[in-house]
Protein backbone atom coordinates (compact mmCIF):
# COMPACT_ATOMS: atom_id res chain seq x y z
CA UNK A 1 0.00 0.00 0.00
CA UNK A 2 1.16 3.50 -0.71
CA UNK A 3 -0.25 6.82 0.40
CA UNK A 4 1.75 9.02 -1.93
CA UNK A 5 -0.32 12.12 -2.83
CA UNK A 6 -2.79 11.38 -0.01
CA UNK A 7 -3.50 13.90 2.74
CA UNK A 8 -4.89 12.98 6.13
CA UNK A 9 -6.27 14.34 9.38
CA UNK A 10 -5.77 12.10 12.41
CA UNK A 11 -7.32 13.28 15.67
CA UNK A 12 -6.21 12.34 19.17
CA UNK A 13 -2.85 11.45 17.67
CA UNK A 14 -0.32 12.76 20.16
CA UNK A 15 0.27 9.31 21.63
CA UNK A 16 -1.04 5.75 21.43
CA UNK A 17 -3.12 4.39 18.57
CA UNK A 18 -3.64 7.77 16.93
CA UNK A 19 0.08 8.47 16.82
CA UNK A 20 0.80 5.04 15.38
CA UNK A 21 -1.75 5.66 12.60
CA UNK A 22 -0.37 9.12 11.81
CA UNK A 23 3.18 7.81 11.84
CA UNK A 24 2.45 4.92 9.48
CA UNK A 25 0.53 7.16 7.09
CA UNK A 26 3.45 9.59 6.95
CA UNK A 27 5.97 6.78 6.51
CA UNK A 28 4.01 5.59 3.49
CA UNK A 29 3.93 8.99 1.87
CA UNK A 30 0.84 10.79 3.18
CA UNK A 31 0.86 14.38 4.36
CA UNK A 32 -0.64 14.35 7.86
CA UNK A 33 -2.29 16.97 10.02
CA UNK A 34 -1.86 15.59 13.55
CA UNK A 35 -4.36 16.72 16.16
CA UNK A 36 -4.22 16.43 19.93
CA UNK A 37 -5.87 18.40 22.70
CA UNK A 38 -2.47 19.10 24.30
CA UNK A 39 -0.43 21.50 22.17
CA UNK A 40 2.94 20.35 23.51
CA UNK A 41 2.12 16.68 22.99
CA UNK A 42 0.88 17.36 19.45
CA UNK A 43 4.02 19.29 18.54
CA UNK A 44 6.36 16.66 19.96
CA UNK A 45 4.53 13.94 18.02
CA UNK A 46 4.66 15.90 14.77
CA UNK A 47 8.33 16.69 15.32
CA UNK A 48 9.08 12.99 15.76
CA UNK A 49 7.33 12.13 12.50
CA UNK A 50 9.17 14.89 10.64
CA UNK A 51 12.50 13.68 12.06
CA UNK A 52 11.73 10.30 10.49
CA UNK A 53 11.25 11.96 7.11
CA UNK A 54 7.47 12.31 7.13
CA UNK A 55 5.41 15.37 6.28
CA UNK A 56 3.37 16.27 9.36
CA UNK A 57 1.79 19.38 10.85
CA UNK A 58 0.61 19.66 14.47
CA UNK A 59 -2.78 21.28 15.06
CA UNK A 60 -3.84 21.28 18.70
CA UNK A 61 -7.39 21.77 19.88
CA UNK A 62 -10.65 20.28 21.08
CA UNK A 63 -12.40 18.23 18.41
CA UNK A 64 -15.68 18.28 20.29
CA UNK A 65 -15.84 21.96 19.22
CA UNK A 66 -17.44 22.21 15.76
CA UNK A 67 -15.89 25.61 15.07
CA UNK A 68 -12.45 24.15 15.78
CA UNK A 69 -13.16 21.17 13.52
CA UNK A 70 -13.89 23.54 10.64
CA UNK A 71 -10.62 25.38 11.27
CA UNK A 72 -8.79 22.06 11.28
CA UNK A 73 -10.26 20.95 7.96
CA UNK A 74 -9.51 24.36 6.45
CA UNK A 75 -5.92 24.21 7.74
CA UNK A 76 -5.32 20.76 6.27
CA UNK A 77 -6.55 21.90 2.86
CA UNK A 78 -4.61 25.17 2.99
CA UNK A 79 -1.41 23.38 3.99
CA UNK A 80 -1.62 20.29 1.79
CA UNK A 81 -3.93 21.32 -1.04
CA UNK A 82 -6.64 18.75 -0.46
CA UNK A 83 -8.08 16.28 2.06
CA UNK A 84 -8.50 12.61 1.21
CA UNK A 85 -8.33 10.70 4.52
CA UNK A 86 -9.82 11.35 7.96
CA UNK A 87 -9.29 9.20 11.04
CA UNK A 88 -11.61 10.23 13.89
CA UNK A 89 -9.54 8.72 16.68
CA UNK A 90 -10.04 11.25 19.48
CA UNK A 91 -12.16 9.93 22.31
CA UNK A 92 -12.51 9.78 26.06
CA UNK A 93 -13.19 6.92 28.45
CA UNK A 94 -14.83 7.67 31.80
CA UNK A 95 -15.55 4.64 33.94
CA UNK A 96 -18.38 4.73 36.47
CA UNK A 97 -21.07 2.70 38.12
CA UNK A 98 -24.33 3.07 36.17
CA UNK A 99 -26.38 3.97 39.27
CA UNK A 100 -24.00 6.78 40.20
CA UNK A 101 -22.89 8.02 36.77
CA UNK A 102 -22.96 11.80 36.67
CA UNK A 103 -24.46 13.98 33.91
CA UNK A 104 -21.18 15.88 33.57
CA UNK A 105 -19.25 12.70 32.82
CA UNK A 106 -21.94 11.52 30.40
CA UNK A 107 -21.83 14.83 28.51
CA UNK A 108 -18.03 14.74 28.16
CA UNK A 109 -18.14 11.25 26.70
CA UNK A 110 -20.95 12.06 24.27
CA UNK A 111 -19.48 15.42 23.22
CA UNK A 112 -16.10 14.04 22.19
CA UNK A 113 -16.89 10.49 21.11
CA UNK A 114 -20.10 11.25 19.20
CA UNK A 115 -20.43 14.97 18.53
CA UNK A 116 -16.77 15.33 17.58
CA UNK A 117 -16.71 12.29 15.31
CA UNK A 118 -20.03 13.14 13.66
CA UNK A 119 -19.13 16.71 12.77
CA UNK A 120 -15.57 15.90 11.76
CA UNK A 121 -17.05 13.37 9.35
CA UNK A 122 -19.60 15.89 8.09
CA UNK A 123 -17.20 18.77 7.53
CA UNK A 124 -14.50 16.59 5.97
CA UNK A 125 -17.03 14.87 3.70
CA UNK A 126 -18.34 18.23 2.50
CA UNK A 127 -14.87 19.14 1.35
CA UNK A 128 -14.29 15.72 -0.23
CA UNK A 129 -17.55 16.12 -2.11
CA UNK A 130 -16.36 19.46 -3.49
CA UNK A 131 -13.00 17.96 -4.51
CA UNK A 132 -14.80 15.23 -6.48
CA UNK A 133 -11.89 12.81 -5.92
CA UNK A 134 -13.48 10.54 -3.32
CA UNK A 135 -11.92 9.86 0.06
CA UNK A 136 -11.80 7.60 3.10
CA UNK A 137 -13.16 8.17 6.60
CA UNK A 138 -12.42 5.93 9.57
CA UNK A 139 -14.22 6.04 12.92
CA UNK A 140 -12.63 4.57 16.02
CA UNK A 141 -14.99 2.21 17.82
CA UNK A 142 -14.19 -0.40 20.48
CA UNK A 143 -14.91 -3.99 21.41
CA UNK A 144 -17.09 -2.47 24.14
CA UNK A 145 -19.46 -1.51 21.35
CA UNK A 146 -19.96 -5.26 20.84
CA UNK A 147 -19.71 -6.77 24.32
CA UNK A 148 -20.64 -5.53 27.78
CA UNK A 149 -17.80 -4.26 29.97
CA UNK A 150 -18.07 -3.28 33.65
CA UNK A 151 -18.37 0.45 34.29
CA UNK A 152 -18.55 1.52 30.64
CA UNK A 153 -22.25 1.89 29.86
CA UNK A 154 -21.97 5.43 28.47
CA UNK A 155 -18.70 4.83 26.63
CA UNK A 156 -19.94 1.57 25.12
CA UNK A 157 -23.09 3.28 23.93
CA UNK A 158 -21.06 5.86 22.00
CA UNK A 159 -18.86 3.23 20.39
CA UNK A 160 -21.82 1.15 19.20
CA UNK A 161 -23.35 4.37 17.83
CA UNK A 162 -20.23 5.12 15.78
CA UNK A 163 -20.46 1.74 14.06
CA UNK A 164 -24.08 2.46 13.15
CA UNK A 165 -23.02 5.89 11.88
CA UNK A 166 -20.48 4.25 9.56
CA UNK A 167 -23.17 1.93 8.24
CA UNK A 168 -25.78 4.65 7.81
CA UNK A 169 -23.48 7.09 6.03
CA UNK A 170 -22.92 4.62 3.22
CA UNK A 171 -26.14 6.09 1.82
CA UNK A 172 -24.86 9.65 1.92
CA UNK A 173 -21.20 9.24 1.03
CA UNK A 174 -21.05 6.49 -1.58
CA UNK A 175 -22.37 8.66 -4.44
CA UNK A 176 -19.27 10.83 -4.01
CA UNK A 177 -16.77 7.98 -3.91
CA UNK A 178 -16.20 8.33 -0.16
CA UNK A 179 -16.00 5.16 1.89
CA UNK A 180 -16.47 5.05 5.66
CA UNK A 181 -15.66 2.27 8.10
CA UNK A 182 -14.89 1.67 11.76
CA UNK A 183 -12.13 -0.14 13.61
CA UNK A 184 -12.99 -1.65 17.00
CA UNK A 185 -9.80 -2.22 19.01
CA UNK A 186 -9.70 -4.59 21.93
CA UNK A 187 -7.30 -4.25 24.84
CA UNK A 188 -4.25 -2.38 23.56
CA UNK A 189 -0.91 -1.52 25.12
CA UNK A 190 -0.48 2.24 25.07
CA UNK A 191 1.26 4.80 27.23
CA UNK A 192 -1.88 4.97 29.37
CA UNK A 193 -2.44 1.25 29.86
CA UNK A 194 1.22 0.68 30.68
CA UNK A 195 0.63 2.71 33.85
CA UNK A 196 -1.38 -0.29 35.11
CA UNK A 197 1.06 -3.03 36.19
CA UNK A 198 -1.67 -5.69 35.94
CA UNK A 199 -2.94 -4.75 32.48
CA UNK A 200 -0.73 -6.94 30.30
CA UNK A 201 -0.96 -9.90 32.66
CA UNK A 202 -4.77 -9.84 32.87
CA UNK A 203 -5.42 -9.25 29.16
CA UNK A 204 -2.82 -11.81 28.12
CA UNK A 205 -4.65 -14.39 30.19
CA UNK A 206 -8.14 -13.68 28.81
CA UNK A 207 -7.22 -12.94 25.16
CA UNK A 208 -7.18 -16.09 22.97
CA UNK A 209 -4.09 -14.89 21.08
CA UNK A 210 -2.26 -14.63 24.39
CA UNK A 211 -1.55 -10.92 24.54
CA UNK A 212 -3.23 -7.54 24.23
CA UNK A 213 -2.82 -5.66 20.95
CA UNK A 214 0.03 -3.33 20.17
CA UNK A 215 -0.70 0.07 18.65
CA UNK A 216 0.79 -1.29 15.42
CA UNK A 217 -1.82 -4.07 15.36
CA UNK A 218 -4.52 -1.39 15.31
CA UNK A 219 -2.76 0.99 12.94
CA UNK A 220 -2.19 -1.82 10.42
CA UNK A 221 -5.95 -2.40 10.31
CA UNK A 222 -6.62 1.32 10.06
CA UNK A 223 -4.27 1.80 7.11
CA UNK A 224 -5.85 -1.13 5.31
CA UNK A 225 -9.28 0.48 5.54
CA UNK A 226 -8.23 3.99 4.48
CA UNK A 227 -5.97 2.86 1.62
CA UNK A 228 -7.09 3.83 -1.90
CA UNK A 229 -7.09 0.11 -2.75
CA UNK A 230 -9.83 -0.46 -0.15
CA UNK A 231 -12.37 2.07 -1.42
CA UNK A 232 -14.92 -0.67 -2.20
CA UNK A 233 -15.05 -1.60 1.49
CA UNK A 234 -17.58 0.64 3.21
CA UNK A 235 -20.04 0.57 6.09
CA UNK A 236 -18.03 -2.12 7.88
CA UNK A 237 -16.63 -2.52 11.38
CA UNK A 238 -13.38 -4.44 11.82
CA UNK A 239 -12.71 -5.88 15.29
CA UNK A 240 -9.02 -6.17 16.20
CA UNK A 241 -8.92 -7.89 19.57
CA UNK A 242 -6.96 -11.14 19.42
CA UNK A 243 -10.23 -13.05 19.58
CA UNK A 244 -11.52 -11.56 22.83
CA UNK A 245 -15.05 -10.85 21.59
CA UNK A 246 -15.41 -14.51 20.64
CA UNK A 247 -15.20 -15.48 24.32
CA UNK A 248 -15.54 -12.15 26.21
CA UNK A 249 -14.36 -12.94 29.75
CA UNK A 250 -14.31 -9.81 31.92
CA UNK A 251 -10.94 -8.38 33.01
CA UNK A 252 -10.97 -9.50 36.65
Amino acid sequence: MTFQSQTAIVTGAGIGIGFAIARQLARQGASVLLNDLDEEVAQLAADRIRQEGGRCLAFAGDVSDVAFIQKMVDKAVAEFGKLTIVVANAGITIFGDFFDYQPEAFQKVVDLNLRGSFFLTQLAARHMREQNEGGSILLMSSVTGHQAHPGLAAYSMTKAALEMLAKNLVLDLSPYGININAVAPGATQTERTLDDPTYVRIWSRITPMGRPATVEDISNAALFLVAPQSRHITGQSLVVDGGWTAVSPPPV
